[in-house]
């Protein structure tokens, strides 16, 4: 379930080489999400959902987002990534210290992704 050199290409530059998530230039090891994920077993190797292996449901992805993102759908990952702040605040000791020196400035923006902000 490989994308060809060329599918890759297509699918790199389809955010003009940014992750089509974050934002970020992608950078060597960029990753080919799919954006309605196929669920892959890692014992066997199948998948659940493997119709949506297909050039139009994949989108452009730094390594840290696709890794984040796994097999959640676009909604289950923004709802993740809208929970960091609680997250960090009830257990990374740093980023509470670095908050109360004012080092970080929380928001309740929502969050948008970079393609939907084109």
């Amino acid at each position: 379930m490989k994308l060809t050199k060329s599918e890759r290409q297509i699918v790199f530059e389809k955010y003009n080489g940014k992750c089509a998530y974050c934002g970020c230039e992608l950078k060597k090891g960029w990753h080919a999400d799919h954006i309605e994920p196929i669920v892959r077993n890692w014992k066997d190797g199948t998948c659940e959902k493997p119709e949506n292996h297909k050039l139009e449901n994949f989108n452009p992805s730094c390594a840290s987002c696709n890794i984040q993102k796994s097999s959640l759908s676009l909604e289950q990952f923004r709802n993740v990534i809208s929970q960091f702040i609680n997250s960090l605040n009830a257990y990374s000791n740093q980023y509470k210290i670095a908050k109360k020196y004012g080092l970080i400035k929380e928001t309740e923006i929502e969050v948008k992704f970079y393609f939907e902000k084109l």
